[in-house]
């Protein structure tokens, strides 16, 4: 039985925005920002935060209507606005340049920051990249975006959780990895969600990654169904000095299903000269 490990959420206010983030480590190189995906929040990084803090500080925020962090104010807001909520973020931190890494739409906001603000990411890691639907502001949702957003109608978080968490593994994932997956998803916001999958819709990572001229990494799991390798070794090809990396046995939650590969992976990027 895994023991839970789950990190203390910490609390920052700038200028009444309130963040809520999980932090472990230090260290005097570039820190390394972990920003989630759209059923996940700050604490399913927990070995990410255990393993890689050893050398480096590790940030990992609660995205805008996730955990403690204040939604943003636009009903249907854009990556660019999550971007921006970042970099108040890492204003109110202290932290001027990091290292950056996204998961899902977590990519899709990292993406967007990367993009505008170039200075700031000495390296980026976009893993399981949600490319975007590429939805014009106001037209309707896509089919898929939708759909989310009627199952969790329909279901409630509870329920929403317990059908969509197991799509996110490979079948050899372990119970507790599952539980994981149910139990973050579980402690969403309808109304923060809502405002994430608008993100996702409108969404374009393809466009910001031919405007990202730091050293990037692109990490798909193996066997992930929701953002399918195809796609992110694409994304890898677009973008400028950008690399692709596979992690076998993986699906879409690659960095708890194979925290150790997953891990070595980013701590290999990282430590490139």
């Amino acid at each position: 039985m895994e023991v839970d490990t789950a990190p203390v959420r910490r609390h920052l206010e700038v200028d009444g925005v309130r963040f809520s983030y999980c932090a472990a480590g230090s260290g005097a190189i570039p820190p390394l920002v972990l920003l989630h995906g759209i059923g996940s929040n700050a604490r399913s990084w927990r070995d990410q935060l255990a393993e890689l803090g050893d050398v480096r500080e590790v940030v990992a925020w609660d995205a805008p209507g996730y955990g403690d962090s204040t939604p943003v104010a636009a009903p249907r807001p854009a990556a660019a606005d999550y971007a921006g909520r970042l970099a108040r973020f890492l204003d109110g931190l202290g932290l001027d340049r990091i290292a950056l890494l996204g998961h899902s739409l977590g990519a899709l906001i990292a993406g967007a920051f990367t993009a505008a603000w170039p200075h700031r990411v000495e390296r980026l890691i976009l893993a399981a990249p949600a490319l975007g639907h590429r939805t014009d502001p106001g037209a309707p949702l896509p089919p898929a975006a939708q759909s989310r957003l009627d199952d969790l109608a329909a279901l409630g978080p509870d329920g929403f959780a317990a059908r969509r968490a197991p799509r996110l593994m490979s079948p050899a994932a372990t119970p507790g990895q599952l539980e994981r997956a149910r139990a973050a998803m579980a402690e969403i916001d309808p109304d923060g969600y809502r405002q994430a999958v608008a993100v996702l819709a409108q969404g374009d990572l393809r466009t910001d990654a031919g405007n990202i001229a730091a050293p990037a990494l692109v990490l798909a799991g193996a066997e992930d169904t929701v953002t399918p390798p195809a796609g992110s070794r694409a994304l890898a090809a677009a973008t400028a000095g950008g690399r692709y990396r596979e992690i076998p046995g993986a699906g879409h939650l690659s960095y708890i299903e194979k925290p150790a590969a997953f891990n070595a992976a980013v701590r290999g990027f990282l430590n490139e000269q």
